[in-house]
This record gives C-alpha cells, sequence and structure tokens, in this order.
C-alpha cells in the first residue's frame, strides 16, 4: 500500500478559502509528504466524466435525476474518487468545511483492506433544519458518513462514472452501491467532528462545519473558530510572499 495518502478535497468555487485553509491545516500537521487533489467539477465536465444537471426550485438548487436538494459542486462527485484511481489502491475524500488538527498520516495508517470504505457513522438528529447561506437541513440515514471517506477503491467497482451520474442522492450516500453495510469500516467521531452537533472536544482531530463556519458571520464564535482563522491567516501571509 501507498504510503504517501492521496486526499481528494471537494471544492466548490464559492467556498474557495475553505479549501485553501484545510490544504494548509492538512500539510502543517503531517509528519510526511500529502499527494492533495482538489476535486473540482468543472474539469470533471470537461473531460465527460460528470455530466449530472442541477435546477433551481424556490431558491434551492435541486438535482434533476431526483428533485433531492443539494448545497455543493462535490455532493456527487466525491463517488467518482474510485473510478479516478482506475479503483485501485486507497484515498481519502474530505468535505473543504473540515480543519485537520492532526497528522493525516494517523488516519491515513488506519485503512483496512476488510472495508470497502471507512467512516465516522454518526448516529444524530440534526438541531437545525438550516444551514449556511438557508441552505435546507436534509435528513437521512447515514448523514455525513460520506464527507469524509477512506476509500479502498478496489472494492469501489459499482463506482462507475456511469453509476455516480444516473443513482439518485440517496442511493449514492446511503451507500446502496456497496453490498451489505458490513463494507462499511467504522472510525472514531474524533476524525469528523460536527461543529454545532457536537460538543466542544479538545481531543478532535479533524473539525467540520456542517452547518456554516466561521467565514460566516453568523457562526464566528463556533468551536474552533479561532483555531480555524489563526491558519486562515497563515495562508494569507502564504500568498503574499
Amino acid at each position: 500500500m501507498s504510503s504517501i495518502p492521496t486526499v481528494y478535497i471537494g471544492y466548490d468555487p464559492t467556498e474557495k478559502t475553505y479549501c485553501d485553509v484545510l490544504e494548509y491545516s492538512i500539510n502543517k500537521y503531517a509528519s510526511s509528504p500529502v499527494n492533495i487533489v482538489r476535486l473540482k467539477q468543472d474539469s470533471l465536465r470537461r473531460t465527460g466524466l460528470y455530466w449530472r444537471t442541477k435546477i433551481i426550485k424556490d431558491g434551492q438548487q435541486v438535482d434533476s435525476f431526483d428533485g433531492k436538494p443539494f448545497s455543493t459542486e462535490f455532493s456527487f462527485t466525491r463517488f467518482l474518487v474510485p473510478f479516478l484511481n482506475v479503483h485501485q489502491g486507497h484515498a481519502l475524500f474530505m468535505d473543504c468545511d473540515m480543519l485537520m488538527t492532526a497528522d493525516i498520516n494517523e488516519l491515513w495508517r488506519l485503512r483496512d483492506d476488510r472495508y470497502a470504505v471507512q467512516v465516522c457513522k454518526h448516529d444524530y438528529e440534526p438541531k437545525h433544519n438550516e444551514k449556511f447561506l438557508g441552505q435546507v437541513q436534509t435528513k437521512y440515514e447515514k448523514k455525513n458518513w460520506s464527507s469524509m471517506m477512506i476509500m479502498n477503491n478496489s472494492l469501489c467497482h459499482n463506482l462507475t462514472a456511469d453509476y455516480v451520474n444516473t443513482a439518485t442522492g440517496l442511493e449514492l450516500h446511503q451507500f446502496k452501491w456497496l453490498p451489505n453495510d458490513h463494507a462499511i469500516g467504522k472510525l472514531d467521531l474524533e476524525w469528523n467532528w460536527l461543529v454545532g452537533e457536537y460538543d466542544y472536544n479538545p481531543d478532535a482531530k479533524n473539525v467540520h462545519w456542517t452547518l456554516g463556519g466561521p467565514y460566516f458571520k453568523e457562526y464566528q464564535d463556533s468551536d474552533y473558530a479561532n483555531e480555524w482563522f489563526n491558519l486562515y491567516a497563515d495562508t494569507i501571509r502564504i500568498d503574499l510572499e
């Protein structure tokens, strides 16, 4: 198995800054090199690998296939990761509204060939009906499991480009493409700690602003906001150098 972690970050052009800070945090705490790829929808469209369309209904983006709302450009493209890796090796996927506070190599060493994917198995009812920018907070089984995944690409062979582009959102995010739930390994919640849903945890290794990050005025006083702004300041200094 490759000793160099490969991390795909879900990218949305409206969230570039969040992606910058997450990437910086990964590299800051990494004990060895990390291969980071920004999963850009427009690039996937240009290469013909992604062709799902969206429509606007009542001011909300909804998928043209099942009419379900979604809020980012990587809501579905994340499931192309195994296909992009020719169904070989392992890869990590992370939403961009996260902040790594530990060595990602520690997470990489947890990959287990017995499982097709390994995730933090959240079991919670969202506290809010809306999230950032008034987006609908959709409630469903296995919510946020797919926001951070270790993917064993060879065991994700059902995730072809055709399947990812035609399956419903729930089929994808509820892992209906796997033979059963036994193919899903469990990671400690500290690797995908939901800010605002869980209480502050000083041992959290990867924090996730699923409701809205400190870059939004309404969430500037959220847990871990100081850590985010400190790293954001570092990314600005790097850009100016």
